[in-house]
């Protein structure tokens, strides 16, 4: 084969190569012909093999603040019959915590023998009087013994219904307190009706004077063996019971109400407290509710500031 018939065969040849090469279109990227030109894929993630996701969790009760823990701690409590309302205020610093159905009235019981007296006694300040020395005995087993007979002396001393209202108005209870009809202890009330009638009988912003107000707390922290249950059990072991309770069966259900309300010293802090039942099996079951509920709340809000 003669020279010239060999270059006429590479010719053939290097046409016939370019005919079967597929060249990428004009404006089309490289990564459209995956034979064009060598890239680098990233293996893929199997979904078992996959980074695993840590969930959201929510910080601690007591990492969210001292009620956000009161709540933890009351709601963590063994279940009970009936409903309750608790309310605590912290004198020194104004802070107000509440739980339960708080915003609901509730039957007083024997707890508005404090407020009769604190009536008794801002009626014996306009008039610039001093309780009898008869009418002081009747406070004493009024407060002390939770005396009933002496409730109604007192009762009708203070003029009824109407002189109640007219007295809670200024002590800054609410206006319906007494406004309902039948005997004083189905009076209805809620617990920021009985925090302002703490406030008034244990804060020197009060319409009560001083005189007056030393008085009542001196029969609130007399209260006889056997009735120094509620609130108090909240209290650090060595200091002194300052309240008063109130126990009522109803006559329609045989259910019964069980209210506490004081002022309770744990652990240097002094707080204003108020637990109010009802729908309780038993007496018993009422102050241990009461008892727990208000331990529950002052010891955790104190101890997690």
């Amino acid at each position: 084969m003669n020279r010239k018939t060999s270059l006429t065969l590479l010719l053939l040849l290097g046409i016939t190569v370019m005919a079967h090469t597929v060249l990428p279109a004009p404006g089309i990227a490289d990564d459209a012909f995956p034979h064009a030109r060598p890239r680098h894929v990233p293996p893929s993630v199997s979904p078992s093999k996959a980074i695993p996701t840590v969930p959201l969790r929510s910080p601690p009760a007591h990492a969210q603040g001292p009620e956000h823990a009161a709540r933890a701690a009351l709601d963590g409590l063994k279940p009970f019959e009936g409903r309750y309302a608790l309310a605590v205020v912290d004198p020194s610093s104004g802070r107000t915590f509440t739980h339960g159905a708080s915003t609901e009235a509730f039957a007083s019981a024997s707890i508005i023998k404090v407020d009769i007296l604190a009536a008794l006694l801002l009626q014996k300040q306009d008039r610039g009087t001093s309780l009898t020395e008869a009418q002081e005995q009747l406070a004493s087993r009024m407060i002390r013994f939770s005396d009933n007979d002496a409730a109604q002396e007192l009762w009708v001393c203070i003029g009824r219904r109407q002189g109640l209202d007219a007295a809670n108005a200024r002590l800054g209870l609410t206006a319906a307190h007494a406004g309902q009809r039948g005997p004083w202890g189905l009076t209805q009330t809620t617990v920021h009706d009985q925090l302002a009638l703490l406030k008034a009988v244990f804060e020197d912003d009060s319409p009560l004077s001083t005189t007056s107000r030393a008085y009542l707390r001196s029969l609130m922290s007399d209260v006889t063996a056997g009735q120094d249950w509620g609130v108090g059990a909240a209290g650090s072991p060595t200091s002194v019971p300052v309240l008063k309770n109130g126990w009522l069966p109803r006559e329609t259900t045989g259910l019964w109400v069980v209210n506490s309300i004081g002022i309770v010293e744990y652990a240097g802090r002094s707080m204003l407290v108020v637990v109010l039942t009802d729908g309780q099996p038993t007496r018993e079951a009422g102050i241990a509710l009461v008892e727990r509920t208000a331990t529950a709340a002052v010891h955790t809000l104190v101890d997690q500031v």
